[in-house]
């Protein structure tokens, strides 16, 4: 599977939505927020109705009035210069928006320990990083309010969403998470979300409908994606092409040549001649 295409952007904003469902009514949020007309984008900026609304949420505790949220995939990490590209998105946004610089909070989140980062935050900034939370760096010292999330190490019960933003999940995580989406029925987010774990995590989802006690769950779950539909269009295109290998092979034993035999099943040409050499062989 090849995971360089799969909109992984697109699942963590809906997953910050799910997180934070309980307090919908009090966030407003803004995907791929434009810091200008130049392409300058945060990931998810989520703003705060009320500046005094309290978030108990774990990795939401210390939000302020404005969050900018920056999202690696799993196969990428928070880089030294990742950090300093979104403190200075940070600093644009005061700017452009003329507020405090004391009402905003930067997150950033990716599926490793960040390393590299805490290490030149600690040596080079002077800033104090503890793990306030499982998982959840905060980078004291700074007058942003700043955190690092590895979401690998989040808990399981509390933040299913975002732990679930991964191309490494097992058939269990799998189900979990699906009982958790059809709850939500056939909501935008979870159609966003649960159609990129499918795609990123193609074997353990057929592997999950396999051992499931809740199969027709899944597999609605499935459905709602359209994932299911690919499969089966797949299934149907290798029958197909079964079925044209027989022919073929038929033609091939009343030794008809090989123009004919392409012409006749549209199988591709280097299959056909796959096929003749078989027929020699044996």
């Amino acid at each position: 599977m090849e995971h360089s295409n799969i909109p992984w952007h697109t699942a963590f904003v809906a997953a910050i939505q799910l997180e934070l469902e309980a307090y919908q009514d009090s966030l407003d949020f803004y995907p791929e927020y434009h810091l200008t007309t130049e392409p300058l984008i945060i990931d998810c900026v989520v703003i705060k109705k009320a500046a005094n609304v309290k978030i108990g949420k774990n990795f939401a505790i210390g939000f302020r009035e404005v969050n900018l949220l920056e999202f690696k995939s799993p196969d990428d990490y928070v880089s030294v210069a990742d950090f300093y590209k979104v403190y200075g998105y940070a600093c644009q946004y005061v700017y452009l928006n003329n507020v405090s610089i004391t009402s905003l909070a930067i997150s950033f989140i990716e599926s490793h320990y960040p390393r590299k980062l805490i290490k030149h935050l600690t040596n080079i900034r002077g800033y104090k990083v503890e793990e306030t939370n499982p998982g959840i760096y905060t980078v004291k010292g700074d007058i942003l309010s700043i955190q690092i999330i590895d979401s690998r190490k989040l808990s399981a019960d509390e933040n299913i969403w975002l732990k679930g933003l991964s191309n490494r999940l097992d058939p269990l995580s799998v189900i979990k998470i699906s009982n958790e989406a059809v709850k939500h029925e056939k909501t935008a987010h979870i159609q966003a979300y649960f159609y990129v774990i499918t795609q990123a995590n193609t074997h353990a989802i057929k592997e999950a409908i396999l051992m499931s006690n809740e199969t027709l769950t899944l597999e609605e779950v499935i459905e709602s994606t359209g994932l299911g539909a690919k499969w089966e269009a797949k299934g149907e295109a290798r029958g197909e092409e079964r079925k044209a290998k027989a022919v073929a092979k038929n033609m091939i034993d009343l030794g008809y040549p090989l123009e004919a035999i392409v012409s006749a099943t549209r199988l591709d040409l280097e299959k056909v001649k796959d096929l003749f050499q078989e027929a020699e062989s044996k």
